[in-house]
């Protein structure tokens, strides 16, 4: 009952700036790409916070399972319409991380003016809404802070590996591409075996010691 309880009171707190950091990850992508003249995502009614739209059944799978990682459904991109491919997809592949640390650095700020805040403010006050608000924050700059950085991995499919690209020679590329088909398999056994764990263990005491203070 305990194992219940606990579950649901960390559900409760990260919930909100998880599902934030995937959509608006998400969103991040297709909006980009829509400035650089790609309308697919917004064709496909991806440019919204509609969760229903988001949802990958196996990324929830895996989020549940793992309680470390999950994903939702890539936004569709047609690199066809960027003028020049590898920049289109730089940028487009930053935008995802990019939104992580932006929303990581807003919830941080929130983080550090709840306690300003709760000083003058009733006890009720503090304890019903102040406090809430204090974890959900500190939760989004820890959901928002992994995501950020994991997705910068250059490994396939991660958002890294599409950045690499640019800095790589236009015939390595193909062959680099073809890696895609067998990373998320690769990334799923590599989770579920632990080997992610001492980097998200670093990450974790470094964003509590130097960030979250």
């Amino acid at each position: 009952m305990e194992t219940v309880y606990n579950f649901l009171r960390e559900l409760s707190i990260f919930i909100l700036p998880l599902m934030l950091g995937i959509i608006l990850h998400e969103v991040g992508h297709g909006y980009v790409a829509y400035l650089l003249g790609d309308p697919t995502a917004k064709q496909a009614g991806r440019l919204t916070l509609n969760p229903i739209k988001h949802l990958d059944p196996l990324g929830l799978a895996v989020l549940l399972i793992t309680r470390k990682i999950g994903w939702a459904k890539p936004v569709p991109i047609n690199p066809a319409y960027f003028k020049d491919l590898k920049k289109g997809l730089f940028w487009v592949s930053a935008a995802g991380p990019a939104v992580n640390f932006a929303l990581a650095l807003i919830f941080w700020l929130i983080f550090k003016l709840v306690p300003l805040i709760m000083t003058s403010s009733p006890s009720f006050v503090q304890i019903y809404i102040l406090y809430p608000i204090y974890l959900i924050s500190s939760a989004g700059v820890i959901v928002n802070i992994i995501l950020g950085v994991f997705n910068l991995i250059p490994f396939p499919p991660l958002d890294g590996s599409k950045m690499l690209l640019y800095f790589l020679p236009n015939s390595w590329i193909k062959k680099y591409l073809e890696l895609e088909k067998f990373g998320l398999v690769i990334l799923l056994v590599l989770i579920f075996l632990g080997y992610l764990d001492h980097f998200l263990t670093y990450l974790l005491n470094f964003i509590y010691k130097y960030i979250l203070n």
